[in-house]
């Protein structure tokens, strides 16, 4: 959570000073040369890839995710960026009624409309709920979790395939984009820019070192940690105080999720 939190943190003070697709290219391209040595040294398991279309379709919402993402969290609160980003379960709740066939209860459904008050009190009310960087980040919310439910769909192969195809993917969808609007770099900007992709690539290699040693339950509680972080974070480096319609609005985002999480533990039991 510290790795991503401070990749976004780069991404959100150089946000405004280069294009999103072309911060998303380079978190990109650095990611794909660190996994060089596992790409080679797990290349057997690329044999037991299959449902190329998925990877496909998995592609195209994780580069429309993580864009989308670049440009809101470089205009919105840190802390409601991620605040925001913990409504993806309640998402999911429709999302997997309509793609997973799984029921969806009346509990989770309330659980659903809990978070979309708190989201709508932690915004506020009038022109912020429409302005671009607000529609970027619900959009991110949205994607993202149409993505986790297409890799629901392929999570049985080797996680290098998973995550290769993603990177590389990422690499290529971005490629052209990031050309059109490139931004000149300054030498001085080149080790700072590079280092969204150093931390987002080892934040991802942890994250799937954690879902190897810990229960999806205990991660789930653990990742509320990163709400403190980057409030922490926007506070300290961004000068961003939270109101107290943010916390009202945030305390029933996760209560909301807490249920859903908590529903899905015991129908699993």
């Amino acid at each position: 959570m510290s790795l991503n939190i401070w990749a976004l943190a780069i991404v959100k003070a150089s946000g405004a000073e280069f294009p999103a697709t072309q911060l998303v290219f380079l978190r990109a391209a650095v990611g794909l040369v660190l996994m060089i040595p596992w790409i080679v040294t797990a290349r057997a398991d690329f044999r037991l890839a299959r449902r190329p279309g998925l990877h496909l379709a998995r592609i195209a919402l994780s580069s429309l995710t993580l864009t989308a993402s670049f440009y809101a969290i470089a205009r919105v609160p840190f802390a409601l960026f991620t605040a925001v980003n913990f409504t993806r379960p309640l998402v999911m709740i429709a999302l997997a009624a309509l793609f997973l066939a799984e029921p969806a209860t009346p509990r989770r459904w309330l659980a659903a409309l809990l978070g979309l008050v708190g989201v709508l009190i932690a915004v506020g009310p009038g022109p912020a709920s429409l302005d671009p960087a607000f529609l970027a980040l619900t959009l991110t919310v949205l994607s993202g979790t149409a993505a986790i439910i297409v890799t629901c769909k392929i999570n049985d192969q080797p996680p290098v395939v998973l995550m290769t195809a993603y990177t590389a993917g990422l690499a290529v969808t971005t490629a052209v984009p990031a050309a059109l609007s490139w931004a000149p770099v300054a030498r001085a900007d080149w080790p700072v820019l590079l280092a969204i992709g150093l931390f987002a690539q080892a934040a991802q290699f942890c994250f799937l070192r954690a879902h190897r040693g810990a229960s999806a339950g205990l991660l789930g509680i653990v990742g509320y940690v990163s709400l403190v972080l980057s409030t922490c974070v926007g506070w300290l480096l961004f000068d961003e105080v939270p109101s107290l319609e943010f916390w009202c609005g945030t305390l029933l985002i996760l209560t909301a999720t807490w249920i859903v999480r908590a529903s899905w533990r015991g129908s699993v039991r």
